[in-house]
């Protein structure tokens, strides 16, 4: 009788669902989970050789100097994709990222049909938080994804890109609330709501 029970475990599972199907399932998951880490490290390399093209466009020394932070972090943030690529055997080979593509493609457009100053950095700072905010996306997903697959340490490596994207989005916002969206306003008017650009004596 023990044997015929343990027999229908092995067969059905604690939960009723069939081992095999078990399997199955799990592999499907971390082919998904794969799939996706392999486009969010595509889209930061990417990312990471358009942020020198985007800073030399700034006019604002406090957006340049969020950007060129927030560049390092990348770096950082790629070498920890790497490294959790390494912890589950899989090569760190990047797969197109249709969203990051489009989302720079934006950013090229805006550069080109905005004039150097408040308008477009704010213009930036919209195209570079639609690039965060999808990262952030990503990368909670990812690090729920990595728990469910017991990958724990990787899981947590993700939740902290999460954080960094989270902060870098904050520091944007606060960059956009504090002058850069008020002096694109003013701009209509070629009236710099602050001194804080470059080339520029405010005019009152």
């Amino acid at each position: 009788m023990f044997d015929i029970f343990k027999l229908e475990i092995m067969r059905f599972g604690i939960n009723g669902v069939s081992a095999v199907n078990q399997s199955a399932h799990n592999y499907g998951l971390r082919r998904l989970f794969i799939k996706q880490l392999r486009e969010m490290i595509w889209a930061e390399r990417a990312f990471t050789k358009t942020i020198p093209k985007i800073v030399d466009n700034i006019a604002s020394p406090n957006l340049i100097a969020i950007l060129k932070d927030h560049a390092q972090t990348t770096s950082q943030q790629i070498k920890r994709l790497e490294s959790g690529f390494e912890l589950i055997g899989v090569s760190t080979r990047g797969k197109k990222c249709i969203v990051l593509e489009a989302l720079i493609k934006e950013c090229k457009n805006t550069l080109k049909h905005t004039e150097h100053g408040p308008v477009r950095d704010a213009a930036i700072i919209a195209v570079v938080q639609k690039i965060e905010h999808y990262a952030m996306a990503a990368y909670g997903t990812l690090t729920f994804f990595g728990k469910a697959l017991g990958e724990n340490a990787l899981a947590d490596a993700l939740n902290q890109i999460l954080i960094e994207e989270k902060e870098a989005d904050a520091f944007l916002s606060e960059a956009a609330y504090k002058t850069i969206n008020f002096d694109a306003a003013f701009d209509e008017k070629k009236f710099l709501a602050s001194h804080y650009y470059r080339g520029n004596t405010p005019k009152f």
